[in-house]
């Protein structure tokens, strides 16, 4: 989005944080509808954690390109008018459409790769700890031997 508005040599105003906050929004959304069917995946069908979210990229694919589509098409006329209050409204344009072009882009393929490795960490932690027996431990420090004095 800042890419978008440095691109066009738009400055960074309240409106354009308002698309930067719409953008954090949609991202976020789409992000956890993955995930949460990744974990329903997981929960429900027994899938492992790769597969998963692999399922949950696929299933979500077309909705989050619709959510992407229709609001990158809701901001062209913003970022492209050239009437009166254009100047107002043409930051809100240009960050939604900047912003959604790379978000959605890294989303897709972040998000997973988040996903998956944020398993691994949790698989390593709750590994339990081996129990240590009597004969694990380490042998105890022998007795000093006592020379006799002369």
């Amino acid at each position: 989005a800042l890419l978008a508005l440095m691109l066009y040599k738009q400055d960074l105003s309240v409106v354009a944080l308002i698309g930067i906050v719409l953008l954090m929004g949609i991202v976020k959304k789409n992000a956890i509808m993955m995930i949460d069917f990744a974990l329903e995946a997981e929960r429900k069908q027994g899938l492992s954690p790769r597969d998963s979210i692999v399922q949950a990229s696929l299933l979500r694919f077309r909705p989050i390109m619709m959510t992407t589509l229709a609001a990158l098409f809701g901001a062209i006329p913003l970022a492209f008018e050239s009437g009166t209050g254009s100047e107002l409204r043409n930051p809100l344009g240009i960050t939604i459409i900047g912003g959604l072009l790379l978000s959605q882009l890294l989303t897709l393929y972040t998000t997973p790769v988040v996903y998956l490795a944020m398993e691994r960490v949790k698989r390593r932690l709750s590994r339990p700890a081996p129990l240590q027996t009597e004969f694990d431990l380490p042998d105890a420090p022998e007795p000093s031997q006592h020379v006799p004095a002369e």
